[in-house]
This record gives C-alpha cells, structure tokens and sequence, in this order.
C-alpha cells in the first residue's frame, strides 16, 4: 500500500523542565493540558472537530492511567470525542502520531489532536517485595499475639524505595541500564570520553543559541503553577558547558572505567509535546494551511543490548524507499539519549560490514553534522519519555522551516531495542521564529 501523506497543521509543546529529585510543579496531565489548550486556542473553532485525541505516555501516575481521556475532557472537548492512551517506551509519541496516521488514512478519522508527555519527576517510589510480603502478613495478623509475631519479623531494610524510574529504564530481558546499552555502543564503535563530551557540550551549544535567536518561541507553551509561577524556556540548558567541566563527572553506569555521564546523557525531565494531524479531507474542509506532511514512517527492532542504534534501523527503510542518502536530506533529528548512542548511529552508517550484515545496505556514510540536531537536543533540552517522539517530529518541521528547506528525517532509539523514524516534508515558505 502506498503511504498516504498526513498534513502536519501545527503544533506545540511546553517547557521541557529538569528533574530536580522531588516532584515538579506540574503532573503529566497539567503539562499536556497548558500545552494543548495554547494549541488550541492558536487553531481557533479546529478544536470543536477534533474527531480523537491519542496521547503516547511511559509513565502515567496511578490517576492518569489513560491519560489520553484524562487529557481530552480536562480541555474541555467533547466527550463523544474518543481519547486514548499509547506506550512505545521513549517513542510513545511518536507511536501517537504513528497511530492517528493509521487511522487518518484508513479513513476513521480527518482530525487528530496526538503528542505525547511525561513527568519524570513525579515517577514513584515503590516498596521492595520483603516489604510488601510482610504488610501482607501484617494485614493478615487479627490478634495481638500475630501482630507481635509480625513485628518481630521485620526488618528495617524493608523500608528502603525501589526507584520506579530506574526500574522502567533497565531492559528486564538483557539485565542492562540504557546507560549501560550506551556504553556497549561506544566500546563497539570505539567512541571515547572525549568525543561523547564534546557532543554534548555542542549539544548545550546550540539548543542555547537556538534559544537565544527565538527558534524555540513558535513551539513553545509557556506553563503556570499553582502560585502563579511563568515558566517560559526550558531549564536544562547549561550556558557554560564545557569539555573541562564535563571531563570532571564520573561514570554513572559503568564504574569505574565506563565513558557515559550524566554529562553526555539526556537529562530526566517533564514535558509535553502535541501535533494535530489532518487528512487531505480535512485540509480542504477547513480550509486549512498545513505546515508539513508526514510522507513516511518506519519502526524496526534490534537487539535491546544495542538499542541505541534504533534510529538506524528505523531509518535506513526509509531511505531505501525513497532512494535517498542521509544527505541528500536537508536536516535531521535525532533524539539524544546519550551522546555515545547519537555518534554510535554515526559510525554504524559509515561501517559497511555493519550495514551489509544488519541491514543489507551499502554504507551510506555519516549525517552532515551542520544537518544534524541544528538546535541541539536532548542532553541539553532533557528527555521526558512520552514526548520525545512528538517534539522531534515538531522541531525537525519547524527547523525546516525556519531554514525554508524541503525534507528531513526524525529518528529515535527505543529501550527494548526499536527505533522509529519519520519522514518530513516542509509546506510552508515562512519562518518558524
């Protein structure tokens, strides 16, 4: 079946906002809801024909557990508008817009609110087993002798928290961090310590120039906590980054000897990120100016140990079909997990017994760098799960248009081993301040 394009109308997100070992001022749908309402309002009566909301999320807390429907009724659209929730790891949003395209060309719906969010702030502390196995017995005890029973049983040690967040990042089948699939990366490819600094530093670099020239200001959505706060920009980028400082850090997932930091890896954030889709149908409808279209996508699997490499297997199809090299495209994004697995992709397309083993592909060579994350990326701006497949999708069309180029590639590593990758077409000739 021929992909059927899918209009890109517009589209924001909100301040990515760092974690800062408690939680943030703003739940995953407070965040969703600001950025959704802004969009809204910016579209005018478009909202009122909406036909659903699909909304890619990792790690919705216990009252938000389809946070697609939560989302959609506290905008106060209509409650005859269907909303639903989906989890693709760090491509949840992606899969969101994945999923309004599949149903926008099958022709079930014209209009599509999709995106995606997280608030990894707010991810639980959770109890270990031995202590939900002794409030199991606790609960169990009726009289005084059972309770003095189960009170001598336990252990002070029970009360230590599972990190939830660190839990949902280490891959259950292979037993590794994400970090550590990072470093499996770099010491495949022989990528150092000082490589994956310089990139990230580049990385803190250009997201600050990029804020700094108004690249962020047509995506964003200023939010507002409950005291009045504004919060305007995201607050991971570091204005005075630098190899010396980073070279400092130690390893986080792989001591003593490992490379990756917390330096060269994407910072633990909240944020949200929202598109709305429409139909060729719709477009003529409503009489709409698209932006862009999304002509292509692409999931893939690999191993979860390399996982890191997803945005070249998810990719590299799509090149295929369109008979293009990587830089016969105009700009790319690649999401930032760790500045070792960006480079990794690097090497992988220039490694041809890697492409002809793994993808049956001549080795095309490497992105252009001045074509690659133009305005930074995740190590600077932060990564909150669920919304990083949307935003890299609006950033790639808004670069495109800020630049008045045709084409680019979104590309995103999935812990589990995935990738997922689109393909974009720039429509309008203004410029995305």
């Amino acid at each position: 079946m021929t992909f059927q394009p899918v209009y890109i109308v517009d589209g924001m997100r909100s301040p990515f906002l760092k974690a800062a070992g408690a939680p943030g001022p703003f739940s995953a749908a407070d965040l969703a809801v600001q950025t959704g309402r802004a969009l809204l309002l910016r579209n005018g009566e478009l909202g009122r024909h909406l036909d659903e909301v699909i909304i890619g999320c990792a790690a919705p807390s216990p009252d938000e557990v389809n946070i697609g429907r939560v989302i959609a009724l506290r905008l106060g659209l209509d409650e005859r508008i269907p909303a639903w929730t989906v989890m693709r790891n760090c491509a949840s949003g992606m899969q969101a817009l994945d999923s309004a395209i599949a149903n926008i060309q099958r022709g079930t719906s014209q209009l599509v609110l999709a995106g995606g969010v997280d608030a990894l702030s707010h991810a639980p502390l959770l109890f270990s087993n031995a202590m939900v196995r002794w409030l199991a017995q606790w609960y169990k005890a009726r009289s005084v002798g059972e309770r003095a029973r189960a009170l001598s049983a336990f252990k002070p040690h029970y009360l230590a928290p599972v990190i939830g967040l660190l839990k949902g990042l280490t891959d259950p089948v292979v037993g590794l961090s994400m970090g550590q699939t990072a470093e499996n990366l770099a010491h495949a490819f022989g990528i150092d310590r000082t490589a994956m600094d310089r990139f990230a530093v580049q990385s803190h670099q250009r997201a600050m120039a990029a804020r700094d020239g108004g690249h962020f200001d047509h995506e964003i959505a200023a939010l507002i906590d409950g005291s009045g706060k504004v919060y305007q920009h995201d607050d991971g980028i570091r204005d005075d980054s630098s190899v010396e400082r980073l070279a400092k850090l130690k390893p986080v997932f792989d001591k003593p000897a490992g490379n990756v930091t917390a330096g060269n890896s994407s910072q633990v954030t909240d944020g949200a990120a929202l598109l709305m889709l429409a139909s060729e149908q719709a477009v003529n409808d409503y009489q709409l100016t698209p932006l862009g279209k999304i002509t292509d996508s692409q999931w893939a699997g690999l191993s979860p140990a390399q996982m890191g490499l997803g945005p070249v297997h998810a990719a590299t199809p799509i090149l295929k079909r369109q008979q293009l090299s990587p830089n016969d495209l105009d700009a790319w994004e690649i999401n930032e997990a760790f500045a070792a697995q960006v480079l990794a992709c690097q090497a992988a397309w220039k490694d041809q017994h890697y492409c002809e083993s793994a993808l049956d592909y001549a080795a095309p060579g490497p992105i252009d760098p001045q074509r690659l994350n133009v305005d930074g990326g995740a190590i600077a701006l932060g990564h909150p799960v669920g919304a990083s497949g949307a935003r890299i999708v609006l950033h790639l069309l808004n670069v495109l248009r800020h630049r008045q180029q045709q084409r680019g590639i979104a590309a995103i590593c999935i812990g589990g081993g995935q990738g997922g990758a689109m393909l974009i077409e720039n429509l309008s000739q203004g410029v995305a301040a």
